[in-house]
Order: C-alpha cells, then structure tokens, then sequence
C-alpha cells in the first residue's frame, strides 16, 4: 500500500513539474469575448436608437448616456485598480468616478421609465446598456493586465 502511494505522489510531482505556471495574463478566448461583448452591447444598443421611433433628441439623449457609461466605468476600473497597486489617485477623482458611473445608471433608468417604449424594448437598451458597461469594465481590465505582464516580461 505504501508503495502505491509513493508512486502517486511521483506522478503529481511529475505533472506539477511539466505544467507552465500561471503568469495572470488573461487568455485570448477570454480578451476576445470580452471585446466581442463590448461590441455586441454597444451595437445592439445603436442600432436599437437607429430602429426606434422617437425624436431625435431622445435618440441623443440616449447614446450620450452610453457614451458617458462606458467612461465613467473605464474610469472607475483604472483609479481601483491604480489604488491597488498604488499608484496615486486622488479621491476626488475616485469619487467622481464613481458618482459619474452611479448617475449615468441612474440616468439611463430614470430615462427608460418615463419612456414610451414597450416593455421589451426597456428591457433591450437596459441589457445591451448593462453588457456594454460591464464588458469594457472587463477590456481595460485585460488591456491593462497585458500591458503589465508584458513589462514584466521584458
């Protein structure tokens, strides 16, 4: 029996030793689909403002809040991320980073409920908002963790 075991442990040390270490770097699938994510979101909620039947206004009011969105969480992406590896960020920055990414949610909701849209409709810009937002939460994240690993690199 004590043999058995002492040739398992052989065959996981072997394969520990072959296996790369993992070096944090985000995988192409993973920077692909959140790219892809992006673009989905941000043109399916385009091509939702070219389709719809409001004024033009409205449409304007509607892509500056996703203009704004996509900032505004870029913007708080990098001043967290600079905070943990600190790097300064001033904290009205931070907090307007922050008060910039609550406000174009806000703006997006308040903007939607007093729309007359149907329901499915609400429902469509608010996910292809939502995508569009989270997803370039996730491109700056995989921009700057390449970025960082590839200076190490060097």
């Amino acid at each position: 029996m004590e043999m058995q075991t002492d040739f398992k442990n052989e065959q996981v040390e072997l394969k520990k030793t072959k296996r790369n270490p993992f070096n944090g770097k985000p995988t192409g699938a993973f920077v692909s689909a959140s790219w892809s994510a992006l673009f989905i979101g941000m043109i399916s909620f385009c091509i939702g403002l070219w389709n719809a039947e409001m004024l033009l206004n409205e449409k304007g009011y509607y892509f500056t809040i996703l203009l704004f969105g996509l900032f505004s969480v870029i913007s708080v992406q990098k001043s967290v991320r600079d905070k943990q590896e600190d790097i300064p960020v001033t904290d009205v920055y931070y907090g307007i980073s922050w008060v910039t990414t609550i406000a174009s949610i806000l703006l997006l909701i308040i903007g939607l409920w007093n729309a007359d849209l149907e329901l499915s409709e609400k429902g469509f810009y608010g996910m292809s908002f939502t995508l569009a937002l989270f997803s370039a939460i996730a491109v700056q994240k995989n921009t700057r963790d390449i970025k960082w690993i590839d200076r190490e690199d060097k």
